[in-house]
């Protein structure tokens, strides 16, 4: 996979620094201690209240750093990726940021960090240091293992211990919420791939169809793989594991957790499929969705549940600096406001004129019967769809047939403008809801049917853009239509015919997605939309 980086052994150090100048002035600040020794701490700090230090490995990131801030860390302490800090690394950021009222370490329950804050800790304390520490073992992926992992839960203890310490608390008392706090939460997480480490091989251990429930968050496998199902049922199995370890009819703060890869278009679809389920029901709090606790870019999610009370419901909607925290919401119902009424044109009643439904009848045979050929035009320069579009335009026109008001020109053309405006869709849509639209205006203030129709394509160039040599279907459309106007309907073939094999050879577009291809990906095809103009030509000039 491939990754934006200089170094591989800068990546951290030059992260960090992007953090620290993209936060506002005056807030945050790191230890000249670099790279060996990575601190970022609080710039606004006097040591007058406890200090609150955490951090690990990065690759996390929001995590640790992205924290630190009024009302959260005081300090964070950065190894690198995935690598814990080390002890004097930790013992650096201890005494940087303790003052006589001590300090509370926050540690995930991981060997490492373990390690390397209790010995800091320890040689902290021979040096006089008042210090604490809190391990957070949230993760119920493996639920009879002696030592859970501490995985995004954290963050919870992380802002309650941040708040308490801002009201002016004693370590004592700020240590003893945020260990309590540790042992009421619950996480488990879920990932349809690995996570890829900058400037290392990838390898991919998923099939896919596959996916892992029960993963940290260091890239490591999750403790059984599971197929690959709509996120509902997704979500009701992580729920399902969840609900175990939850007490009834207690009430709960929830943590949605970005992992880091998941486009925040599913991660809104997977919130909606969890606070609507029965556990979602139980949850008074809901932080996120949102990244705060990645693993790079691991296509995954973790929920953490915090059993709540009157003072960690506070602790958790307190305000706070670090602009990475999502503010706790209360959770509801959805607000539904009623749409205001819809202004509907007037429309003539249906009537009959042979000449003109013998036309348009025969313009959505031909465009419904090009759907397959401009579909496959439409690949070389889009997605592929200009032919179903094109083609569900027709359709819905020979759906309303009966009902037009044949007998009136300006009235059909409004009457398929609002048609095509409904039912068409896309860009393509539009424009022709315009076109038809604007030539019923000009219609009905007497033009005739050509000068109408020109009338529409002016509006079509001032709002879409395109002028002939854009290579769009006004490259057609504007030749055929002139040439209409001065000499008839095989005239008007004829050129709009020129006009979209023409477009065969513009190797740029200056307008539509073809603007965003280069000349090899469009040389030699021609333009689908001209195509089809052309082709609606030849079918009225053969009737």
């Amino acid at each position: 996979m491939k990754h934006f980086f200089n170094r591989r052994d800068s990546i951290v150090t030059e992260a960090l620094d992007g953090l620290l100048r993209t936060t506002p002035p005056g807030r945050l600040a790191r230890l000249d201690t670099y790279p060996d020794i990575k601190v970022v701490l609080r710039a606004d700090w006097d040591k007058s209240k406890v200090a609150v230090v955490s951090g690990g490995g990065a690759g996390h990131e929001p995590s640790h750093a992205g924290f630190v801030g009024k009302g959260m860390l005081t300090a964070a302490v950065s190894g690198e990726i995935f690598a814990s800090p080390s002890v004097e690394a930790v013992l650096t950021a201890i005494r940087a940021v303790t003052g006589a009222p001590g300090c509370l370490l926050i540690v995930k329950n991981y060997t490492g960090d373990r390690l390397n804050f209790g010995l800091a800790a320890e040689r902290a304390r021979t040096e006089g240091f008042d210090v604490e520490m809190v391990i957070v073992a949230d993760d119920i992926a493996l639920p009879d293992i002696a030592q859970p992992r501490g995985v995004a839960g954290t963050l919870f203890v992380h802002k309650i211990a941040g708040h308490h310490a801002e009201m002016g608390a004693d370590l004592a008392t700020v240590a003893e919420a945020a260990r309590a706090a540790a042992g009421d939460i619950v996480s488990l997480g879920v990932s349809l791939s690995s996570c890829s480490i900058p400037g290392q091989p990838f390898e991919a251990r998923l099939g896919e169809d596959e996916g892992e429930l029960g993963l940290g968050i260091h890239g490591e496998p999750g403790v059984e793989r599971i197929a690959l199902r709509p996120a509902s049922e997704i979500v009701a199995l992580m729920a399902e594991r969840l609900s175990a370890r939850l007490e009834d009819g207690a009430d709960y703060a929830l943590l949605i957790n970005n992992l880091g890869a998941v486009p925040p278009l599913e991660m809104g679809l997977i919130a909606e499929a969890l606070l609507t389920s029965k556990l979602g029901k139980d949850a008074r709090l809901v932080i996120g969705p949102a990244p705060l606790m990645t693993a790079l870019n691991m296509n995954g999610f973790s929920l953490s549940y915090l059993r709540l009370d009157a003072a960690r419901a506070v602790a958790l909607a307190s305000p706070v600096e670090p602009l990475a925290w999502r503010p706790a919401v209360v959770t509801g119902d959805i607000a539904v406001l009623p749409a205001p009424a819809s202004h509907k044109v007037p429309v003539a009643a249906g009537s009959g004129d042979a000449t003109a439904e013998a036309a348009i009848r025969a313009v959505c045979a031909t465009l419904t019967g090009l759907e397959e050929e401009l579909n496959r035009l439409d690949a070389r320069a889009g997605d592929g769809d200009t032919g179903s579009t094109v083609a569900t335009g027709a359709r819905a026109i020979e759906a309303v047939l009966p009902q037009l008001p044949l007998a009136d020109r300006a009235a059909t053309f409004a009457a398929i403008g609002e048609t095509l405006g409904t039912a068409m869709g896309g860009s393509s849509g539009v424009l022709m809801s315009i076109f038809f639209t604007a030539a019923a205006k000009a219609s009905a203030e007497g033009g005739d049917v050509p000068a109408a129709l020109l009338a529409g394509l002016d509006r079509v160039v001032f709002y879409g853009g395109a002028t002939p040599g854009a290579r769009t279907m006004v490259d057609a459309l504007d030749p055929g239509l002139k040439a209409l106007a001065a000499n008839g309907l095989s005239a008007a073939a004829a050129a709009a015919g020129a006009g979209a094999e023409a477009t065969k050879a513009m190797a740029r577009a200056r307008a539509g997605r073809a603007a965003y291809l280069g000349a090899r990906d469009l040389e030699g095809s021609p333009d689908p939309g001209a195509v089809a103009v052309a082709r609606a030509f030849e079918a009225l000039a053969r009737g």
